[in-house]
């Protein structure tokens, strides 16, 4: 018996001020015309509450573009869901925050690129790491009237992990309920980005070592996740607990997805909320049938104990590396075209050389700047 989906990531907008050379959003974003309005994620709202969904994520993009953010928000607490905003902190202040939270919003997560400044609008190609520190400030009196729960995301990456001691220590001043340390998953904008952003295996060894000593300084104040990347790990992960196995997402053009990535896969389509029910996509879709259950395993997959907890990794990333969605996920030790990932680490390891932020005054000049290391995110129309 196949489940109800237990949460729903909302991509309400693609629009962002920030162009972070690691989004995961797709090369090719939904423009503003299409995005669905507020009736219509109002619609969609409505549905996850029947379909008894718990979580409502929203992200983008940055929700924050949207104007009629809290209308969304009260749409979703109005559903019976728990609203988890996912944000760069841009376009809010302490008037909009009270708004959203008097709207339901229950959980504010804040992504930082950095505990450096420079480094943080290097990184982020805009001018916004003192903005957020300022933000999170406003945030923890929330907290401590207890009317809404706090996480700081931070994604981490070759650039950044050398001083990864000193970012954790910055973070603990903002006094965060939990962290999230995300190593970069390469997809979107961080796979065109992947040379310079794949740590060594020395910085992930160290940074391992730090993370669960922070884990124990920090315990009982401070809870910290962490992901580490797919390419160091013996077997890949569950992506999104499995494909249409626990979660649906939207983009903002009303695509409904197995994950952030599924649009890059030939073959398939998906269903738009403005034609199909949530819970017909859920149960009789094509899309999300096709990599449901273990027919579709090819070997080793097929006989793996493991196929009942990693299914058989990533069904995107399969593609991008190995150009078939139907094969093993490449990041897994056994899969026959693990060459792919353990040739992307030879070349990660081969050169230990740490680029320097750019000095610049404007995205423009960061974007001249920096064109022979990466490609910043752009922002659709």
């Amino acid at each position: 018996m196949l489940s109800n989906p237990l949460a729903l990531i909302a991509e309400v907008t693609h629009r962002c001020p920030l162009h972070c050379v690691y989004c995961s959003n797709p090369l090719e974003l939904a423009g503003t015309p299409s995005e669905l309005s507020t009736e219509e994620w109002t619609n969609v709202f409505q549905q996850c509450g029947k379909l008894g969904m718990l979580h409502a994520h929203f992200t983008g993009g940055e929700p924050l573009a949207r104007t009629d953010l809290a209308e969304l928000i009260s749409a979703a607490r109005a559903a019976g869901l728990y609203t988890n905003l996912i944000t760069s902190g841009i376009g809010l202040n302490e008037e909009r925050l009270q708004a959203l939270v008097d709207a339901g919003l229950d959980h504010i997560q804040i992504s930082f690129q950095d505990s450096r400044e420079q480094a943080a609008n290097w990184i982020a190609g805009a001018k916004a790491h003192t903005h957020k520190i300022e933000l999170a400030r406003a945030i923890r009196r929330q907290v401590g009237e207890k009317k809404i729960a706090f996480t700081v995301n931070l994604v981490v990456h070759r650039q950044n992990l050398d001083h990864l001691e000193e970012m954790i220590g910055f973070i603990e001043q903002l006094h965060p309920e939990r962290v999230e340390i995300a190593h970069t998953q390469y997809y979107g904008w961080a796979l065109a980005n992947r040379a310079a952003l794949l740590p060594t295996r020395a910085q992930l060894e160290k940074a391992v070592a730090i993370v669960a000593e922070a884990e124990k300084r920090l315990a009982g104040r401070i809870r910290i996740d962490s992901v580490v990347p797919d390419y160091y790990a013996k077997y890949p992960k569950a992506c999104m607990g499995g494909w249409g196995r626990r979660l649906m997402l939207i983009n903002p053009a009303g695509k409904v997805l197995p994950c952030h990535a599924a649009e890059v896969l030939p073959g398939l389509s998906f269903e738009n909320v403005r034609e199909k029910t949530l819970g017909w996509i859920w149960q009789e879709s094509s899309s999300f049938r096709r990599f449901r259950g273990e027919d579709w395993m090819p070997e080793p997959c097929r006989s793996c104990d493991r196929r009942t907890e990693d299914f058989g990794g990533c069904r995107c990333q399969a593609f991008l590396l190995a150009g078939d969605a139907t094969v093993t996920d490449p990041a897994c030790s056994l899969a026959p075209s693990h060459g792919i990932v353990e040739s992307a680490v030879r070349e990660a390891n081969a050169d230990a050389a740490v680029a320097q932020p750019a000095p610049a005054s404007s995205f423009v000049q960061l974007q001249n700047a920096n064109t022979e290391l990466w490609s910043y995110r752009t922002n659709p129309e």
